[in-house]
């Protein structure tokens, strides 16, 4: 049907356009075009309506990350408030400018717990304000705290706590109670989602507005996630490390063949593993219950057999004290009373170090009178997050890591590290195993390949590098790069040998600086070659590289941070106050980025 100039309102050039576009348009879209213009006319016909829609409420999201969790879920966040007619401003703290905070009106802010209660490294400048004698008043911000963190250690949720008690003294009103999420977050951070934007439509808008905005179901695309593992295929699993050497490196590569899934240098990969056979065969003889008994493991009700859900589902190797809290409360056992007592905290952490589910049992009995009360206090298996050690460019459709086996004595038995030995001695060519992608936009290499990079990762925590000097040289980059790399001994623990001299004599990698701790009669770490190459280090900062750290926090971090101020207070003959302010004037900038754990 043709729209005629005599029977229409039209003049000749709108119906000859009209007639052009008409003849393009499918059955749907014409159906879709009359309900946007009927629409339109409604909106004309409403002011009113009109205004309010057009100025939608606003809320700001600060998010702190080491790992990227927080990050993720930030985004999730944003995503789905948008769908709900709000307007969002996402930041990274570290972002964020904090005099700016004063005219916020609603503040979502998710946070992580990094290490012994302290702040993720992209959250403390921003923590440090809020905490200072400079942070404003804020009788008019409404906020809700998301606060991530692992339950084993003992200062659970501490930053998140510290926000959320911090904002409330600044004058703040909790619009919806803070969450304190343990390492499976996803179900409890959609909750407090769920909750946040129930309360700002019912405090910040109309009934009609609010009603309006609230979407029942928003179709989502399938993907591979944290929730929605792919089955990756083992393609190689090799032991890097040479015969006679006190350690066990594997370095594994897995398919992404048909999952979709890619990433950048500095991501991680997660790993969600079974437990050790051995130990569920050792726990199911100390509690008695039959292997075929069948338990519920989650709130939809899925079903397995009590073998399948401690081998499968739930964490047994590792102690905490709402753990033992929940114990408690079937056993009464005077002895697990005694530590749980106020004031033996320590004597609490010095036995939980070390020990797991079937200590717990051989110590204080088994708990609850069938299997479903027994595994009801447990918590589910938390995927194992590894650096990735490879580049997508250079690797299409695969992904390539270095997984260190954790095995130990305490307490009288012999201790493996779930994952990690999993990997050592479970994992063969041709398995596959259930893997996703945690994006880590705070461990990046630079945007300008011309940029210099340093690069500090004894042990494992050289894969990261391995991936960015993959990434490099597929670039072509002209930057210069330096790698501090330690171990215990030359001959059998150089990770990656070949390819580092590879990469030194193409002109990859620049400057290569080792230690081997036990090669000699002193043993030498990563933070004396530092000091050996204090001036030239300090010059390549100077000269605007970037400075990257990646492993084990409690020690190597803190000692590598700590020689990192004095090499800078030293050559720059600076205070150590001015020192320590550069440090953190390289952090603002994003020149100093760490990947610890």
């Amino acid at each position: 049907m043709q729209i005629q100039v005599g029977n229409s309102p039209f003049n000749q050039e709108q119906a000859k356009l009209i007639n052009q576009l008409l003849a393009t348009l499918t059955d749907s879209q014409k159906i879709w075009l009359s309900g946007y213009l009927s629409g339109s006319i409604t909106m004309q016909e409403d002011p009113v309506t009109e205004q309010v829609k057009s100025a939608p409420k606003e809320v700001a999201i600060l998010y702190g990350s080491q790992t990227g969790n927080a990050q993720g879920l930030s985004k999730k966040a944003k995503d789905r408030l948008e769908r709900n007619g709000f307007k969002v401003n996402i930041f990274a703290m570290n972002d964020f400018k904090p005099n700016q905070l004063k005219k916020v009106d609603n503040l979502l802010l998710l946070v992580s717990t990094h290490g012994e209660g302290d702040p993720p490294d992209n959250a403390i400048i921003f923590h440090e304000f809020i905490h200072g004698k400079r942070a404003p008043k804020l009788e008019k911000l409404n906020y809700s705290v998301l606060a991530l963190g692992d339950s084993s250690y003992e200062f659970f949720c501490q930053v998140g706590k510290e926000f959320d008690q911090r904002l409330e003294e600044l004058g703040g009103t909790r619009i919806y109670p803070r969450f304190d999420c343990d390492l499976d977050f996803e179900e409890p951070a959609d909750e407090w989602l769920e909750g946040v934007i129930k309360s700002l439509n019912d405090s910040n808008l109309s009934k009609d507005q609010a009603g309006s905005n609230v979407v029942t179901s928003v179709p989502t695309t399938s993907s591979y996630s944290r929730s929605n593992p792919f089955k990756a295929e083992v393609l190689e699993n090799f032991n890097l490390n040479g015969s006679g050497s006190n350690k066990e490196t594997h370095h594994i590569e897995l398919s992404l063949e048909g999952s979709g899934l890619s990433y950048k240098p500095g991501d991680s990969v997660g790993v969600i593993p079974d437990n050790d056979p051995q130990l569920v065969e050792e726990l199911i003889q100390a509690s008695n219950w039959s292997p075929d008994e069948t338990v519920t493991i989650n709130k939809q009700g899925d079903i397995l057999s009590f073998k399948e859900a401690i081998t499968s589902y739930y964490e047994i190797t590792v102690l905490t004290k709402p753990l033992l809290q929940k114990i408690q409360e079937f056993l009464q056992h005077d002895r697990l009373n005694d530590l749980l007592a106020k004031g033996n905290e320590k004597k609490l952490r010095s036995y939980i170090e070390g020990r797991d589910l079937l200590d717990a049992i051989n110590d204080f009995s088994v708990w609850g009178n069938t299997a479903q009360d027994f595994v009801s206090v447990l918590r589910k298996i938390p995927p194992r997050l590894y650096s990735i050690a490879s580049s997508y460019d250079a690797n299409p459709e695969e992904v390539h890591l270095t997984v260190g086996a954790v095995r130990y004595s305490a307490n009288g038995r012999e201790r493996k590290g779930v994952c990690s030995t999993l990997c050592a001695e479970r994992l063969e060519i041709g398995d596959k195993i259930p893997v996703f992608i945690q994006t880590n936009e705070h461990f990046r290499l630079p945007d300008d390949p011309a940029t210099a990079i340093i690069m500090v990762g004894p042990g494992t925590g050289v894969a990261p590098f391995r991936a960015f000097m993959q990434e490099r040289e597929e670039q072509g980059a002209t930057g210069r790069s330096w790698l501090f790399f330690g171990d215990q001994h030359f001959m059998t623990d150089f990770l990656y040998q070949t390819e580092w001299n590879q990469w030194l004599n193409n002109g990859v990698l620049t400057k290569l600086n080792v230690a081997f701790s036990r090669d000699g009669k002193e043993k030498v770490y990563v933070q004396q070659r530092m000091k050996e190459e204090s001036k030239e280090l300090f010059a390549w900062l100077q000269g605007g590289a970037v400075l990257y750290i990646c492993g084990d926090e409690k020690n190597m971090a803190k000692d590598v941070h700590e020689t990192l101020i004095e090499i800078i207070e030293k050559e720059g003959n600076l205070s150590r106050l001015e020192a320590e302010e550069y440090v953190a004037k390289l952090q603002q900038q994003k020149r100093y980025l760490r990947d610890v754990y």
